[in-house]
């Protein structure tokens, strides 16, 4: 598959599970907590500065955005979860979409691919390893990219790989990406992961 990634746009930004696409086109959902750089990576793979919109404080943003690109797949911006300061109510309507993305969503069977973000600096953190464990329960195919390597010298960058590599918790032979929206590194391997599960 060839995408023209000018040829894109926002479907909807999904409030609620009844208002996810149905046009049966490939998913591929991107995770993972506040901050880690979903917006910037989505923007990046795009050729686009603020298409999809970094918000102005974490956990800000509860919407699951449908990307449209060029009319043969959807990327799919699922809130990031694990914010701290998020109130009681915005934790329930956080679930509430989440949970109804991966049991009521209509076009489930066409979620092709889950690209897991993990800060590079951090690593897997509780939060990211619990929605790890629930993507090896549901067998939904998941690839790690790793953010913000930019910010990292060659040894750390070794140390975040290997503490990926060995982590117990992420499946045997998952692709781990190094990304970092500042260089573009990785963004290539990135959307070769992506059409590899869309084709």
């Amino acid at each position: 598959m060839k995408v023209n990634v000018n040829n894109v746009s926002l479907k909807i930004s999904a409030g609620l599970p009844s208002q996810f696409v149905r046009t049966p086109l490939p998913q591929i959902a991107f995770s993972g907590r506040s901050n880690v750089g979903k917006s910037s990576l989505i923007n990046t793979l795009l050729n686009r500065k603020s298409m999809a919109r970094v918000s102005s404080a974490p956990g800000k943003t509860i919407t699951i955005n449908f990307y449209d690109v060029d009319k043969k797949l959807f990327l799919v911006d699922l809130p990031g979860y694990g914010y701290a300061k998020r109130t009681l109510e915005d934790k329930k309507k956080w679930s509430m979409l989440v949970d109804g993305y991966f049991t009521s969503n209509p076009n489930i069977d066409l979620l092709n691919l889950v690209c897991q973000l993990v800060d590079s600096r951090v690593g897997l953190t509780k939060d990211d390893c619990d929605m790890v464990e629930f993507l090896n329960q549901t067998d939904i195919p998941y690839i790690i990219v790793a953010t913000k390597t930019d910010k990292l010298n060659k040894t750390e960058r070794e140390k975040a790989v290997n503490s990926l590599v060995t982590n117990p918790v992420i499946r045997p032979g998952t692709k781990i990406i190094l990304f970092s929206s500042e260089t573009k590194e990785g963004k290539g391997d990135v959307w070769d992961a992506i059409l590899s599960y869309c084709d």
